[in-house]
């Protein structure tokens, strides 16, 4: 009996998969929430040349280029050097963000930290290992 169930199951799922049997997904919240979390960013980021942008699309190419146009339901982003321009849909990005703007502020901790560490180490550090006489185990 069970393994009359079992090949039964078996074959309903191979002939669901011969014939690409598929689910049509509708859009969700989850999708409304991102396209709106990406106009808001391109509210944010504004208009104009000093707009530059870097977007990604869900079929994941990149797109970079400053904003020229923002409408309610897609905005147009336009490259500086062919100066050709292209509609985005809010919905068909899946993230924008400003391109050109230099190190992030992770990155200027990050140095600052390390030029704090090694100005320590010479300062401190170092006069306290070479102080060590003929005894000292290291070179200064």
């Amino acid at each position: 009996m069970l393994r009359r169930t079992f090949a039964l199951m078996l074959c309903g799922i191979i002939l669901a998969m011969a014939f690409g049997l598929q689910h049509a997904g509708a859009q969700t919240s989850n999708d409304f929430q991102a396209s709106e979390k990406v106009r808001a960013k391109v509210q944010k980021i504004g208009l104009g040349p000093n707009a530059r942008v870097e977007v990604k699309l869900r079929d994941n190419t990149q797109l970079k280029g400053y904003i020229s146009a923002a409408e309610q339901e897609s905005f147009t982003i336009t490259d500086k050097r062919t100066g050709s321009t292209k509609i985005v849909a809010y919905a068909a990005a899946s993230s924008v963000k400003k391109s050109g703007g230099g190190l992030s502020t992770k990155s200027w901790i990050i140095l600052g930290a390390a030029v704090v560490g090694a100005a320590v180490t010479w300062i401190i550090v170092k006069p306290a290992l070479c102080d060590g006489g003929a005894q000292t185990r290291f070179p200064c």
